[in-house]
């Protein structure tokens, strides 16, 4: 990796951690929250929008942006930490999470935060909304890329999997899908609910290009995004750990939506502090 690379590399890691952070504050507020998805997630938000994707945080609605899906909707203190840190809110605002009358609510809400393409939360809705946006891009002739993120329990549901058969079948060359792939979902590992391996394989078999690399590691993500395209969609399986950055959060199938207590706020944010 050249020094360029590295540079870059290690920006993103320390606004990764820097965002860790401002979740854990962000969960603290209303004692609500999913933050192991939140801290698995982390790193691929945090690649997106601070060096790949192409958009206006002043001008939301701008035509020729990139557009944005998350669709593990309930990992939302994670965006909302990255859309105020890239500018589209206020970072005060932060503290009204899921407060009543609050913009952020507890799963994204496209009509009342800045940032936000798509209202998600029940799962298997992203991609097939992703998929409907790379579509409209190839019809209006227009060249932004479609970005979606989701959970790998999220894959138990056949709309996905409808969903991606299509995008094969279209060879949807902007559309990148990322699988947060840590091998946990609300209350068991996902191999013990339904097994989902091997993962890259089944892509394969619908037409994507699938890309399997290590979740945390940013110059891995980086040159997966920006790999040249070869005329189909794209899914990057990120190996991750729920947790990711706080030791007795890690690959816990209790910190699904676990809270911390305020002692345990302190220690993850001692841990985060480095």
């Amino acid at each position: 990796m050249n020094s360029l690379a590295n540079d870059r590399a290690a920006r993103l890691a320390e606004i990764a951690r820097e965002t860790r952070i401002s979740i854990v504050h962000t969960i603290d507020a209303p004692r609500m929250g999913h933050i192991g998805g939140d801290f698995s997630v982390t790193d691929i938000l945090v690649t997106l929008f601070f060096d790949v994707m192409r958009y206006r945080a002043e001008e939301p609605g701008w035509a020729g942006r990139d557009r944005f899906i998350l669709s593990k909707g309930h990992c939302s203190a994670a965006l909302y930490s990255v859309l105020a840190r890239a500018g589209y809110f206020s970072p005060d605002l932060l503290a009204s999470f899921m407060a009543p009358l609050s913009p952020l609510n507890g799963h994204p809400n496209r009509r009342k935060v800045a940032g936000v393409e798509a209202n998600t939360g029940p799962l298997g809705h992203g991609l097939p909304i992703a998929v409907g946006a790379a579509v409209a891009a190839t019809i209006s002739k227009s060249d932004y890329r479609t970005y979606v993120v989701l959970g790998d329990g999220e894959l138990q549901e056949g709309s996905n999997w409808e969903a991606a058969m299509f995008a094969g079948h279209r060879r949807l060359e902007g559309l990148t899908a990322v699988v947060d792939r840590n091998r946990l979902q609300q209350g068991a590992r996902t191999e013990d609910t339904n097994g989902l391996d091997p993962l890259d394989e089944k892509w394969r078999a619908f037409g994507w290009e699938a890309i399997v690399l290590d979740g945390h590691d940013h110059a891995a993500l980086l040159d997966a995004f920006e790999a040249p395209r070869i005329g189909k969609p794209r899914v990057l399986i990120a190996n991750t750990r729920k947790g990711k950055g706080v030791s007795f959060i890690e690959d816990r199938v209790e910190w699904h939506h676990k809270v911390p207590s305020r002692e345990q706020v302190a220690l993850a944010l001692e841990e985060l502090a480095g």
